[in-house]
This record gives C-alpha cells, structure tokens and sequence, in this order.
C-alpha cells in the first residue's frame, strides 16, 4: 500500500472508529457505508422510524469534510427543490441559474418514499451519471457524488415504493434493524444529556476520500472471483424463487463492491470471501421476488441461499 493511501486509510478507520462511538450495536452497518464509499455507490437505509437511519447519514457527513446537503422529502416536494433552476433578476434583466442542494458531495435524503415519484426520478440522472439535466441544459455535480437515502417501509402511510430503476441506482439497501438491549441501554445513559453526534468534527478531508476511491479501482480481480460473481448472478436469473434475476450491471456493482471491501480490510485484492459478505446487501434489490410482500426479507433470503450453495473457486 503506497504511503499516501496508507495515510488516507489510516483516517477512514478513525472516521469508522468515530461512527461505532455514535451508531451502538451496528458494526455491520457501520463497515458497509464505509465500504460504499471506497466504491462510489450510494446507500439506501431502510428501516421503522427512530433507528438511527438519518444520524448515521449525518454522521457520516460530518467526519468526512464533504461538502454536503440534507433536503427532507415530502409528498409537496418539487424536482426542482432538488435540482436548481433559474430565476428571474430583475436588476440586471436576465435569468440566472441558482443550484439546488444536488450541487454537493453528499446529498442526505431523508424518506425519500415520502417524495412524489416525480420527484423521486430527479436524482436518477444525478445517481447514475453525476450529472443533471435542467431546462434543457446539462450541469457536471462535484466529484465525489454520493447520496445516502432514508426510507420508511413500504406500507406506511403517505409513501411511494421507488421504482426498480432507482433502486438499482442504490449499490446497497440496508436495514437498520433495533439495537440489541445492551446497545440500546449505552445509547439512553450517554445521550441523556445531550447528542454524541453534535460533539463530532471531520477527522478526514475528501481528498483524502478520493485518494483511496483511486486505489480502490485498482484492486486486483482474479478471473476466477469475476467467474464466481457471473455463477452468482447466474442462479438468480435461473432461481424459480425470483422473478427477475441479478443483471450484468448488478455484477458490475457487486465487483466494485468487493473491491471497497478489500481495500477497507487493507488488502489490494479480492477474496471470494469479499463477494460473499456483500452479496446480499448488493443484490437483494436488484431481484425481484415472486411475492411482491416481503420483497427485501425474501429476496434476501434467497440470495444468502444461492450463496451458499454456489460453488467458491479455490486456487489462484
């Protein structure tokens, strides 16, 4: 590992040291929005209200010196509230063009299924090109552009399931889950009287963040792990469980993501082992089941199913 990535690696396990301190109980989640960011993926984060969803977002917005925007969705929420656009200048006679909080590098969505669908497709093209499109003209977003998204789920009132196409936008969905009861108790005693979150300062800069983003990408992949992630992808597309399988840009995500994974345990290359603990999280979104109920436990299930027992290349 060169001396600048050591350097910049060594400030992401502070930042991780940092999340664990705020975020009780999660680790695992803790270690794959780490992991999203050494990929360039975004993150949806699903769960029941009061989890910690939205402190975990700002959290990480704050360790890293991003520069970065919170925008809360509700159903009046316009595209434009996102985007930008140009308003009128009475002073000069001209239209100017005023950018919305998408001009950032980290975009905070909070229940993001409370917006329109309308809405909801204003960061498709933000997400998957880091580009936006306003009034007929196209506009680059800074690099690096990530977005963490809150959603609540599907089935509580005033919401809107986001379509297959943003979701695939997402390189994981997570769940929060309840914090077991030790954890839950650490978090009532220490935030009696005040936030732990507020006591946080950035502890890594975004070039830094970059720095190991580059050196993410040249991780070294064996043919034989890229042939093990086609297998995977395989068997959901012939999976009598799901509807619609894993596609090849599904394989592409799931790749990236074992690269971050490798790099944030400090290795430059990927094990088989990195594909299998980031299959589900990866993957569980870009199939569909064939009981629409359910949808994020049961095409979890079957994804940790085929992982199992799906043949794992030995050998280099």
């Amino acid at each position: 590992m060169p001396a600048e990535v050591l350097a910049a690696w060594e400030k992401l396990q502070e930042v991780a040291t940092e999340l664990r301190s705020v975020i009780r109980g999660k680790d695992d989640v803790v270690e794959l929005v780490l992991t999203a960011l050494l990929a360039e993926g975004s993150i949806l984060l699903e769960d029941v209200p009061g989890v910690g969803k939205t402190t975990l977002a700002k959290s990480v917005a704050l360790l890293i010196d991003m520069e970065y925007q919170r925008i809360q969705c509700t159903p009046d929420l316009l595209p434009g509230d996102i985007l930008g656009g140009s308003i009128y200048r009475p002073a000069v006679g001209e239209f100017e063009f005023r950018p919305g909080p998408v001009f950032c590098n980290l975009l905070v969505a909070d229940e993001i299924n409370r917006a329109s669908p309308r809405t909801q497709s204003a960061l498709l093209e933000a997400m998957a090109e880091t580009q936006v499109t306003i009034e007929g003209q196209r506009y680059d977003l800074k690099h690096p552009f990530i977005v963490i998204a809150t959603q609540n789920p599907a089935g509580f009132e005033g919401t809107f399931p986001l379509p297959e196409s943003q979701l695939d936008r997402f390189l994981f969905r997570l769940k929060m889950d309840y914090p077991d009861p030790v954890s839950e108790v650490d978090l009532l005693v220490e935030q009696s009287e005040h936030e732990p979150v507020r006591d946080l300062k950035a502890v890594m800069h975004v070039d830094e963040l970059e720095i190991l983003q580059r050196w993410t990408r040249s991780i070294r992949v064996d043919r034989k792990v890229a042939s093990y992630i086609v297998a995977l992808a395989t068997a959901t597309r012939h999976d009598g469980r799901l509807r619609v399988g894993c596609s090849p840009r599904g394989c592409k995500m799931l790749l990236r993501a074992a690269q971050a994974h490798a790099g944030l345990s400090g290795r430059d290359y990927v094990l088989p082992d990195d594909v299998q603990h980031l299959a589900t999280a990866t993957l569980g979104h870009r199939v569909s089941s064939r009981h629409a109920s359910h949808a994020m436990d049961e095409t979890g299930q079957v994804i940790a199913s085929i992982v199992s027992q799906t043949e794992i290349p030995l050998g280099g």
